[in-house]
């Protein structure tokens, strides 16, 4: 069964002081091209192939998909996104990529893992 990998873009993005305040969209493109490549490859603990999702929301909305990478809108909050994303994957494995305390708590009730955001961004 393929994982599904829910990307917290705001936190993944946010947890490298490259400039990405400047130009949000840009920032989340840029992490969406870095994603593709662990759709085939996976990552740490979670080998290929991944259905990935790139939550993103604000300044960032509107980044289109690519393919491996499919990029969601949070209609609201990225955090409420994520968690329906993870409480809906049902018997599938799901992995959240986030540093988010709170969003941790929230989707690990929802039966996901989590990754911080270094699995897949910065150093």
């Amino acid at each position: 069964m393929v994982t599904l990998m829910i990307v917290d873009g705001a936190n993944v993005v946010g947890s490298v002081p490259d400039g990405w305040w400047r130009d949000r969209r840009g920032a989340a493109e840029r992490l969406r091209d870095r994603l593709v490549r662990y759709a085939d490859e996976g990552v740490e603990g979670f080998p290929g192939p991944l259905d990935i999702v790139l939550v993103v929301e604000g300044a960032a909305r509107g980044v289109p998909s690519v393919p491996g990478v499919r990029v969601e809108d949070a209609p609201g909050s990225g955090d409420d996104h994520i968690t329906l994303l993870a409480a809906g994957a049902g018997d599938r494995p799901c992995v959240v990529v986030t540093a988010d305390r709170e969003l941790r708590r929230r989707v690990g009730e929802a039966g996901a893992r989590t990754v911080g955001p270094r699995t897949v961004y910065g150093a």
